[in-house]
């Protein structure tokens, strides 16, 4: 099932490859940075101290996104509860 099998009537849900396959995932989810998604094992290692480069990129919606709050908050506006509502321009429904 975890895998999108179809289950019989009387089969169980998860068979021991599934099984496998989850915890091979939580495996690696647990090996894995949550602010950068590499892996802790690799990217700790003294070793591999300058082996890493970083390319920063822009998100134009997550700048756009980050303005909009800026300007609210610089308007005396409250951020409490606050969710952005992002559209492409030229996406439009």
């Amino acid at each position: 099932m975890f895998l999108g099998r179809a289950v019989a009537p009387g089969e169980p849900l998860w068979v021991e490859e599934d099984r496998a396959w989850a915890l091979a995932l939580a495996e690696v989810e647990a090996d894995t940075c949550p602010d950068c998604g590499q892996a802790w094992s690799e990217s700790t290692d003294q070793t591999n101290e300058f082996e890493y480069r970083a390319e920063l990129i822009m998100c134009h919606a997550c700048a756009t996104s980050a303005k909009a709050v800026r300007a609210h908050q610089n308007g005396k506006g409250s951020t409490d509860g606050l969710h952005v509502h992002l559209e492409h321009r030229t996406k439009r429904g």
